[in-house]
């Protein structure tokens, strides 16, 4: 209607034909839209003002921070808003916390494995450096995504005498720990072909 109403003198003759052709639309309508697109609501006016907070807690807290933290943030700031508020507001920005990932598995079972033997009979209490190793391996979440480590232990010191870590849990991950283990028992003066 604002495109036309100099050309047909008006919003009332606009209104007339319009109605006159099964589509009625009373002036005051039109009006009242008008009035409320240049004017907008409270509300409307309260939600870009919490949207300006709302980007700046995020920004401010390396944009990890979700809806419950981010509502606390605000409560301390004086704002008083709903938490149900601040997660309405966050989905029209589009940001989210960061979420925890999922659980890594680390280790699959087979149930209808055989399992290794216990050569140690569960007594890691060795009397000399070097005669009971233990190994396993374990996955870190860092901000680029997981990271696998694998370590080798010295029972009697309790000393990682072997590490190692990959973005892939695979064979190689393992051996590479117990390759450093070697390496290092040989650099401290106990040869492989020593062991007993």
């Amino acid at each position: 209607m604002d495109e036309h109403r100099g050309r047909f003198g008006g919003v009332e003759p606009i209104c007339r034909v319009l109605t006159e052709h099964g589509c009625s639309i009373a002036p005051s309508t039109y009006y009242a839209h008008h009035q409320r697109v240049a004017s907008p609501s409270a509300r409307t006016a309260r939600d870009q003002e919490l949207k300006k907070l709302i980007k700046d807690v995020h920004d401010a807290n390396y944009r990890v921070y979700g809806a419950r933290k981010i509502w606390r943030e605000l409560g301390r700031q004086g704002q008083a808003v709903a938490r149900c508020t601040v997660e309405r507001l966050m989905r029209e920005l589009g940001i989210t916390g960061a979420v925890r990932g999922k659980k890594v598995i680390t280790t699959i079972a087979d149930p209808g494995a055989k399992r290794a033997p216990d050569l140690v009979d569960r007594d890691f209490v060795v009397g000399a450096p070097n005669r009971c190793w233990v190994a396993d391996f374990t996955h870190i979440a860092t901000w680029a995504g997981v990271v696998y480590a694998a370590f080798v232990v010295d029972t009697f010191s309790r000393r990682i005498v072997g590490w190692s870590a990959a973005t892939s849990k695979e064979t190689r991950l393992v051996l590479d720990a117990l390759d450093m283990a070697l390496w290092q028992r040989d650099r401290d003066g106990f040869p492989i072909n020593e062991a007993s």
